[in-house]
């Protein structure tokens, strides 16, 4: 199959080498900016060993895909958009591995019913042009069985190199599913300056997670998920207590951080169905005072 990556960050260059590897054909696109520094290959450190797989660096979509990946982050969506409105290439599946829930819907005006929404649980970084390193253990992909008949043959290849893979037929479920796993973590672990395992043994933060934890799934049960708190929680205590969220990342990198795709789902669904968040407010907007005081963003 033929597939195209958009985005070959920590999340994308970590799924275009791994498909690359298990024998699909790739087209990672970049910026032109950035074009002339990217190899023809990507380089993958996991926990188990080492990947190297070859890809086709490009700028544009300019050939058809039977997949394509939307990699970039939430905040880079629009001029992203903008980068390919022009291409007369066609695609099949639209998979976009973005935070938040927001960018289906817009993905949607833009693609139509070829959208099949995911979530991918993993911690990878890009530390150069075409160097992945993934730092947890586990690859998880959860999938629209929209996408089934598309998607099965891709995911069964790429569990050679650890991955998991489950399809789910509530959409709802499936995206808030990631949301209330990842808002809590991103906010305690990026107010914080900590890690997971250091927010979970701390008798400060370790409650505000679990607050956290509780409002975010009512709010996801209010949007029709079907989510169980205890469940989340569990899961954070299964994380590696090294693990730092991407969020927390970007803060510590100036870089201009994904909160209102992460916490705003929550923060808008809470006013929509009249529920309390006190907690979430509050880590989002020490989170939005510490970004604003100390980089000068507006």
């Amino acid at each position: 199959m033929k597939h195209a990556v958009l985005g070959i960050g920590g999340v994308g260059g970590l799924v275009a080498g791994l498909l690359a590897k298990s024998g699909h054909q790739v087209d990672a696109i970049v910026r032109p900016q950035v074009l002339a520094a990217q190899p023809d290959h990507i380089l993958i450190h996991q926990p188990t060993g080492r990947i190297l797989a070859n890809v086709r660096i490009t700028s544009v979509l300019d050939r058809s895909v039977d997949v394509f990946w939307i990699a970039v982050k939430a905040t880079q969506l629009e001029t992203a958009l903008e980068g390919i409105s022009g291409s007369e290439a066609s695609v099949g599946a639209v998979v976009p591995l973005l935070n938040g829930i927001d960018h289906v819907g817009r993905l949607r005006e833009f693609f139509g019913r070829r959208v099949v929404p995911p979530t991918i649980s993993v911690e990878s970084e890009r530390v150069a042009p075409g160097h992945i390193i993934q730092r947890s253990p586990f690859v998880r992909f959860a999938i629209s069985d929209l996408g089934q008949s598309q998607l099965q043959s891709v995911m069964e290849k790429l569990s050679a190199f650890g991955t998991e893979y489950r399809f789910i037929a509530n959409e709802a479920t499936l995206m808030w599913s990631k949301l209330c796993l990842l808002t809590p973590l991103a906010l305690t672990t990026t107010a914080a300056g900590r890690t997971s395992g250091e927010i979970l043994s701390d008798p400060h933060w370790e409650p505000r997670l679990r607050s956290s934890t509780i409002e975010t799934c009512a709010v996801a049960a209010a949007e029709g998920a079907a989510i169980d708190p205890a469940e989340i929680a569990l899961l954070h205590s299964s994380l590696p207590p090294g693990m730092r969220s991407s969020m927390q990342k970007d803060v510590a990198a100036g870089r201009l951080p994904e909160l209102d795709a992460i916490a705003g789902p929550i923060l808008h669904g809470a006013t929509k169905n009249s529920l309390p968040v006190t907690t979430c407010r509050y880590l989002n907007d020490a989170i939005a005072q510490m970004i604003c005081g100390s980089q000068g963003w507006p």
